[in-house]
């Protein structure tokens, strides 16, 4: 992940999310449930809402939802 990439909220990440697609399926206490239905598959994915998303983290569910980096930031 470049060094210049920015920091995303878990507000801001379900906001992306529901932008290009999905839809707020559940929620147990700071963990939100999206999903997305692409022909016959389903796609879940869980989002921390917190301040901040961890890199990793943010990471993983980019390479679920076959998102580079870079497509996040514009």
């Amino acid at each position: 992940m470049p060094k210049s990439f920015r920091s995303i909220s878990g507000k801001e990440m379900v906001g992306f999310l529901k932008k290009i697609g999905f839809l707020k399926v559940s929620q147990k206490g700071s963990h939100i449930k999206m999903k997305k239905h692409i022909q016959k598959e389903a796609i879940i994915v869980i989002v921390p809402n917190h301040k901040e998303i961890r890199p990793g983290t943010l990471r993983n569910i980019l390479k679920m939802i076959g998102i580079s980096p870079e497509e996040l930031n514009n």
